[in-house]
């Protein structure tokens, strides 16, 4: 069963004329992991989305699957204990994607500092415990002055007091959801990107029933029925609950925004993924992550009350970032125009949600007592003379409580929201993309029983844990093997031994089939070709965006290669699709006007 263009059009022709048990308004990530179950579970799934799968917010992420060390300085273990077990839950579905890559933590003497040694210390070996990775080869370590240094010259040395290791975890966010997307297609779902929702639509007790949508593509407007309809547009939520006449909810999103930058590695150089204070005692902190022979850097942290299909990088993102840079890395001297290619995204925060923070925020602070009977309650709990309770107990009898009063956007909440309106429209935002198979699990246990009790249908829920994505039929125990041996199979075609692991750790166990697809593409080398064929016949790409944005990271990590690829790329959709020469003009204009946007080239020029 391909999931291509024409098959689109089958799904489109089939979601018109049948009622679906379960609408999904959304491709992110969240819409995704619904839709994996839902279809899986036997359920009659339609998902719609305006855009491509996980162009919205899904593709714009630090790229890490986050075990939220920083929630320990608050002494959130609840929140950390939840997050690392689900972070397993996710790399256990998904090997292909998630992959271990230890974080290195350099711990500063200046005002403001999230972690000393002593109490990094503290949060690294609770994390581990919590993570169940003590004594294991990612367990945690302390690295002196001079070893953090050795590791990575480029930092700066005045007030450097050492620095902490452990483990975290790379992401690609986008395939995340693309290969959840996949899964459900192949479960029998209809995945239907470029779609868009008009309005939801009501039967005549004034109950949802479905929603009429435009495809995006002919600008055909049609209605799709469903017993029930479920939102999960992330940063949308809001609006489309607007699209529903009889909503009683109010509004609840406050979305923020996020940047990265990225320059090539010989500006900035760096062994691992590292990350610290920001060092203007803003409560923030920042990443620096290597990646594909470059680096890149974030993420800025502002409310956004922008265009929301269009969040930009401004001058102001670019200074804040690059201060903070320079200043931790003073050798480099980064300028605007070391950037190769740059990202800005938005973050689904929820208002109501206070206090837990997700990008470094300072929830408040606790007193000296406060701070040293936690501390020991945590002590104990490491030399299992206590038990988790008796460390919430701690946190909880401090004498000192969390500062409150007005949130800064970093101390809002990444948690999720489930609701239902009085009309049955379903809502479920908020999260983070770690939690993502947690949030629909959850949504999914409230599906069932809408079906069951308003519509006698009985369906039998899947173990989502259990349950792999596209390309995750893999040991997740023995990745590395995994992908070797699959590597191999990919050199037999000609393919040599680094673009047949790039192609097998993109594709995971679908690497096989994508390998059949192996024609050459003119102008396009043999893993380009494999690639795009594949996209073209298996991932729904309608764009040459698409293609090289989202099921490749080619525009954000292989600049260099990148003028080289995109006249045969576009060449190739072209054929595929038949397009007039007018159309492969305005698509050849499309690719332009994201490749400038993304190397900054206005901000550059307003520079020079």
């Amino acid at each position: 069963m391909t999931f291509s263009y024409e098959s689109r059009k089958q799904g489109i022709e089939t979601a018109k004329n049948t009622t679906a048990d379960v609408l999904i308004i959304g491709g992110g990530i969240t819409g995704a992991g619904v839709a994996l179950q839902a279809a899986a579970s036997g359920m009659k799934t339609v998902l719609v989305e305006m855009q491509d799968f996980a162009e919205g917010t899904s593709s714009r992420s630090t790229k890490l699957v986050h075990g939220g060390i920083r929630y320990l300085k608050t002494f959130d273990v609840e929140v950390v204990s939840d997050t690392v077990k689900e972070r397993a839950n996710v790399q256990k579905i998904a090997p292909h994607i998630p992959k271990p890559d230890p974080m290195l933590l350099p711990i500063y003497d200046e005002e403001g500092a999230t972690f000393t040694l002593f109490s990094v210390k503290v949060a690294m070996d609770l994390y581990d415990r919590l993570a169940n990775i003590t004594n294991t080869s990612y367990a945690n370590y302390l690295l002196s002055k001079e070893e953090v240094l050795k590791r990575e010259p480029q930092l700066k040395q005045e007030n450097l007091l050492g620095g902490g290791v452990y483990l975290d975890f790379r992401n690609n966010d986008a395939r995340l959801v693309i290969e959840n997307i996949k899964r459900a297609h192949e479960d029998g779902g209809i995945m239907l990107s470029k779609t868009k929702v008009i309005r939801i639509t009501h039967d005549e007790t004034g109950k949802v029933n479905g929603a009429e949508v435009e495809d995006c593509l002919t600008h055909e407007r049609f209605t799709i029925r469903a017993n029930v309809v479920i939102n999960t547009t992330g940063p949308w939520s809001d609006h489309v609950r607007e699209l529903d006449g009889n909503n009683n909810l109010p509004n609840q999103m406050r979305p923020t925004k996020g940047v990265h930058l990225v320059v090539d590695k010989g500006r900035l150089s760096v062994p691992q993924p590292t990350y610290f204070d920001t060092g203007k005692n803003d409560g923030r902190m920042v990443f620096v992550v290597p990646r594909e022979g470059k680096t890149y850097f974030g993420t800025t942290d502002t409310d956004y009350t922008g265009d929301l299909l269009h969040p930009t990088v401004t001058q102001e993102d670019v200074d804040y970032l690059l201060e903070i840079i320079n200043s931790r890395y003073p050798e480099v001297h980064l300028t605007i125009h070391d950037i190769e290619s740059s990202w800005a995204g938005l973050r689904p925060l929820i208002s109501a949600n206070g206090g837990s923070d997700y990008n470094g925020g300072n929830n408040g602070s606790l007193s000296e007592a406060g701070f040293e009977r936690i501390v020991q309650a945590v002590e104990a709990y490491q030399a299992d003379a206590s038990k988790k309770a008796e460390v919430e107990k701690a946190i909880k009898e401090a004498d000192a409580s969390l500062a409150e009063g007005t949130l800064t956007t970093s101390q809002l909440s990444r948690g999720s929201s489930f609701e239902r309106s009085d009309d049955g429209l379903l809502t479920l935002a908020g999260g983070k993309i770690t939690d993502y198979r947690l949030m629909a699990e959850g949504a999914m246990k409230h599906i069932q029983e809408i079906l069951k009790e308003e519509f006698g249908q009985l369906f039998e829920l899947i173990d989502s844990v259990n349950y792999p994505v596209s390309g995750g039929n893999l040991d997740s125990n023995h990745v590395d093997e995994e992908m070797a041996n699959l590597a191999k199979e990919a050199q037999k075609i000609g393919l040599n031994e680094e673009d047949a692991l790039y192609l097998a750790h993109l594709y995971g166990s679908n690497l096989p089939k994508a390998l059949t697809y192996n024609t050459l593409v003119e102008g396009l080398d043999l893993r380009e070709s494999i690639a795009l064929n594949y996209a073209l016949n298996e991932e729904l790409v309608l764009t040459p965006v698409d293609y090289l944005l989202r099921r490749t990271n080619h525009i954000l990590f292989f600049r260099d290669t990148l003028d080289k690829v995109k006249e045969p790329v576009v060449n190739r959709f072209s054929e595929v699709y038949h397009w007039t020469a007018d159309e492969k003009m305005a698509m050849y204009q499309q690719l332009e006007a994201v490749l400038m946007e993304s190397n900054l080239t206005k901000l550059k020029e307003e520079n020079n």
